[in-house]
């Protein structure tokens, strides 16, 4: 089994060089990558912040894939990375969480990067390449889903669980629906139509957002949470990155990604009122109250959290999501052991997770991530 994935992970490497190759560019000063989107000016954020990465002899080609949520933080840990470690190449595609997951429990990548936790048979398909143990979850990336909006001469928009349950669901069409100016009565809000965006492939981050309007607004969004999107209606496009870039473009748009998708692309975003005293903005900061209260709900290295989505807590945002690094307990490759314990620790580290602010995301909790340092340095 180890010698069919050592060569499945070698004929992924031949499949990825034009990934190589834009990872290398982003090491010299480049923000472009696969999948789409911008790091926001991230090009300065290198000095110093490499000083604590300990390569700890790490070498040769570390192939990753997975969420496009954390693509914004992942460029900025892997430039930093490689400026630190000349003699170790990490090359993170960015996608879904489900093309991360698949490409995991295929044996071809070392960790991959997902926005929901390894569900119970995702668990077991693992361990046919964890030889000895099974894929578990890392906690590495906070942040809030930010409702992106695009409707011309509205600058600030309130909205709740319901309405935006009743909008993706196509409930709610018009801008001017009475719902939505009840909620924001001093905006001027046109007879304009909606035009919602979801995404088109298996997502964490349609799971999150799910998963919060199913606890928040149960009646308005019936189905079930799920990666795949199951509302009729709406347009679809691939990746985090394509639908930033769609509401960006089209009046009367809206969607959904992740606050750096937002804050680099100059989209507008909506505050929720979650029933606190003010409607809380999504950002990084109010994101971080919601997460500081996740519990841990995975068993053994595994550190799955719960999180709360009904929070009413003052200046907590609900709508958040926390992407995990998925690696093998126990029976990783040699050949990439090192390159994933050194990189891992590295973005788990004081001086990773600082990045994360100020790329609009949220950092682990300082008690959860702690955890995190010691299960990485325990991955055999």
């Amino acid at each position: 089994m180890k010698l069919q994935r050592k060569n499945r992970l070698r004929a992924t490497a031949l499949g990825v060089i034009a990934v190589s190759s834009a990872l290398a560019l982003t090491a010299c000063g480049s923000d472009n990558n696969s999948g789409g989107g911008s790091t926001g000016g991230s090009g300065d954020k290198t000095t110093g912040a490499a000083s604590s990465v300990k390569c700890d002899g790490a070498k040769g080609q570390l192939l990753a894939s997975g969420s496009s949520a954390q693509k914004n933080a992942m460029d900025l840990w892997v430039k930093n990375y490689m400026a630190a470690c000349k003699d170790a190449q990490v090359n993170y595609k960015s996608s879904s969480s489900g093309d991360g997951i698949v490409a995991f429990t295929q044996g071809t990548v070392g960790f991959a990067g997902s926005d929901s936790p390894l569900n119970p048979q995702q668990v077991e398909d693992s361990k046919k390449v964890c030889s000895g143990g099974q894929g578990i979850n890392l906690p590495m990336v906070g942040g809030p889903i930010a409702v992106g909006f695009h409707v011309e001469g509205v600058d600030s928009l309130v909205l709740d669980a319901s309405t935006i349950a009743k909008i993706f669901n196509g409930k709610i069409t018009k801008w001017n629906d009475e719902a939505i100016t009840k909620l924001n009565p001093s905006a001027k809000l046109p007879d304009l139509a909606i035009q919602a965006f979801h995404r088109s492939t298996d997502s964490g981050t349609t799971e999150n957002l799910t998963k919060y309007l199913s606890a928040t607004a149960k009646t308005d969004w019936p189905y079930p949470p799920a990666k795949k999107w199951a509302a009729s209606g709406g347009q679809a496009a691939s990746g985090s990155g394509d639908v930033a870039a769609q509401v960006k473009q089209v009046n009367g748009a809206i969607g959904y990604f992740e606050l750096s998708y937002a804050a680099s692309q100059s989209i507008k975003t909506v505050d929720i009122n979650t029933g606190a005293s003010a409607p809380v903005k999504a950002t990084a900061e109010n994101a971080s109250k919601a997460i500081a209260a996740a519990k841990i709900a995975g068993t053994g290295k595994d550190l799955a959290l719960k999180l709360d989505y009904t929070t009413k807590a003052e200046g907590a945002y609900p709508l958040v999501l926390v992407t995990y690094e998925v690696a093998c307990d126990k029976g990783n490759e040699p050949a990439t052991l090192g390159a994933v314990k050194s990189f891992l620790a590295y973005t788990a580290s004081a001086d990773g997770q600082k990045l994360l602010t100020d790329a609009s995301y949220a950092p682990i909790p300082a008690e959860i991530n702690a955890k995190v340092l010691e299960t990485v340095n325990s991955l055999s």
